[in-house]
């Protein structure tokens, strides 16, 4: 299909410059990028928020050991808080 696209002269230059460089003609570098921007959609699909916090997930269990000696280290009474 073909179309018209608005696209800010800096980016066109950068993007003509990358295909070349890459020996792809512009139109399959846009495709490609687009193509590519579509598939990132799909994958944050729901809970954008768990880009950043959700890569930390593997270490719950982790966490929850060290708050448990936490608070083990906490309900000891020191020799000299006795008196």
């Amino acid at each position: 299909m073909k179309t018209t696209l608005e696209i800010p002269d800096p980016t066109f230059r950068k993007a003509k410059a990358t295909a070349s460089a890459l020996g792809i003609p512009l139109r399959e570098f846009v495709t490609q990028a687009v193509e590519e921007k579509l598939s990132l959609g799909r994958q944050r699909k729901g809970k954008p928020w768990l880009e950043c916090a959700g890569e930390l997930a593997h270490l719950h269990k982790e966490t929850m050991r060290i708050q448990k000696v936490i608070n083990e280290e906490f309900e000891q009474i020191e020799p000299e808080d006795s008196n």
